[in-house]
């Protein structure tokens, strides 16, 4: 009777029911963001004066790098949580980001800083997927844009804080070393939390699936069908692809792009640590409320809207030339990528099944995080060719352009029995515990 008990307890899914491991993972998934703040504000900067790149595309080639790594690993990270558990997959990622701040200390040629972002890559793949998906398996599907709120909050609110303090200690003690050691802590505490505090979720999976089983015993899709169906066949899934793709691909231009045209409008490097900081700022706390709204008004137009927005934002960093208006303009493309990035993880959770759900996470993941890439070689290439500015309005028309697609294919994915899923679920586990 008391395993039967106990057994019901540990399948109870929502925020409330699992508010400790929840609130761990949204603390470690922190320290995961501050790995990618280590680089947003100096690595540019780097690039160019430590070792003298001058073409745009050389310089954005780390991104490209980090990009095409961590949306690979972003694949396997799915396969392999589906297969051996979420948590072996997250210590890994860990690990796997050790060597990262020594390397960029002291990298004697670019060649080690884009093997630092290599590593970085695939740590980030496995960390921030599984993070996600683990998040998603506990809070189950009621409050689902909640919890990715939450958990790109803190994430994207660690990228901030991050690149501000890596600004601060480059403008008072040079580029590197001592930007990097930030990052010796960061790797320290995420492993140590990850490998002794946090628990494998997959059995949150398992008994949500448990609601599905008529729709799901029709035959668990191959590895090949998810791919295709979240990547192309399946109009939601695939509208969700794409506008994750274009989210980093305008991303990966502002990570890449933005300190050169601050530094090129005269900015000092407090003044571009601050303009690096106020972009993930604003995408972290706003994750905090779209996320919860997306619960109440649906996924689709918050994504359409959220698209356009973004584009709106990279328009007025161009036409800007004050700190003011940098500092509006960042704010809006952090306001727009809120709106997209935890609704787009949510739908996700809608429309997959809950035994192939990881998987999909981590076909979107890969299609999501190529952007990065993308948009760093389109980003360099066009500036190389006809200037920064307009790279960045290349990049803001395909913005615009993504939210057209989502507005004509995709549908609402949330419905009254999503809704109710949850509480059926608890109130299975609440009968159990009665027997």
């Amino acid at each position: 009777m008391d395993g039967t008990r106990n057994a019901g307890r540990s399948l109870a899914l929502g925020l409330r029911a699992n508010l400790g491991q929840f609130s761990l993972l949204v603390v470690v998934n922190a320290f995961v963001g501050a790995m990618v703040g280590l680089e947003r504000t100096i690595l540019p900067p780097i690039a160019e004066r430590d070792f003298h790149l001058a073409a745009k595309t050389a310089v954005l080639s780390f991104i490209i790098v980090f990009g095409v790594t961590k949306a690979l690993t972003n694949y396997l990270a799915g396969r392999l949580s589906d297969r051996y558990g979420r948590k072996i997959v997250l210590v890994g990622g860990w690990l796997v980001a050790a060597p990262v701040p020594f390397l960029l200390m002291w990298a004697p040629s670019w060649g080690w800083v884009l093997a630092a972002n290599a590593l970085l890559g695939v740590s980030q793949g496995l960390t921030w997927s599984t993070t996600v998906i683990m998040k998603i398996d506990l809070a189950g599907p009621a409050r689902r844009g909640l919890a990715m709120g939450l958990n790109e909050f803190a994430g994207y609110f660690a990228v901030a804080g991050s690149a501000l303090a890596t600004g601060f200690v480059a403008a008072r003690y040079g580029l590197r070393p001592q930007p990097f050691y930030l990052g010796v802590g960061f790797v320290v505490v995420g492993l140590l939390l990850s490998a002794v505090l946090v628990r494998e979720t997959r059995q949150h999976a398992a008994a949500e699936s448990e609601l599905h089983r008529a729709p799901g015993g029709a035959g668990t899709p191959t590895q090949r069908e998810v791919f295709w169906r979240t990547t192309l066949l399946d109009q939601n899934l695939s509208s969700v692809s794409q506008a994750g793709l274009v989210n980093n691909l305008n991303d990966g231009m502002a990570w890449g792009l933005f300190p050169l045209f601050f530094s090129a409008a005269h900015m000092d490097f407090e003044q571009i640590g601050t303009l690096a900081a106020v972009y993930p700022a604003t995408w972290g706390i706003a994750q905090l409320f779209a996320g919860a709204w997306s619960d109440r008004v649906g996924r689709k137009w918050l994504i359409a809207s959220g698209m356009w927005v973004q584009a709106f934002g990279i328009a007025v960093v161009v036409l800007a030339h004050t700190f003011v208006g940098f500092v509006l303009g960042a704010a809006l493309l952090g306001v727009g990528t809120a709106m997209v990035y935890p609704t787009l993880l949510a739908a996700i959770g809608d429309v997959a099944h809950p035994t192939w759900r990881a998987s999909a996470v981590g076909v979107y993941r890969l299609w999501r995080d190529l952007g990065y890439a993308i948009g760093a070689l389109l980003a360099g290439v066009v500036a190389d060719a006809v200037g920064l500015a307009a790279a960045m309005w290349t990049v803001a028309a395909l913005t615009f352009g993504s939210g057209l697609v989502v507005a004509v294919r995709m549908h609402e994915t949330i419905t009254s029995r999503k809704r109710g899923d949850e509480a059926a679920i608890n109130g299975q586990a609440n009968e159990v515990e009665q027997i």
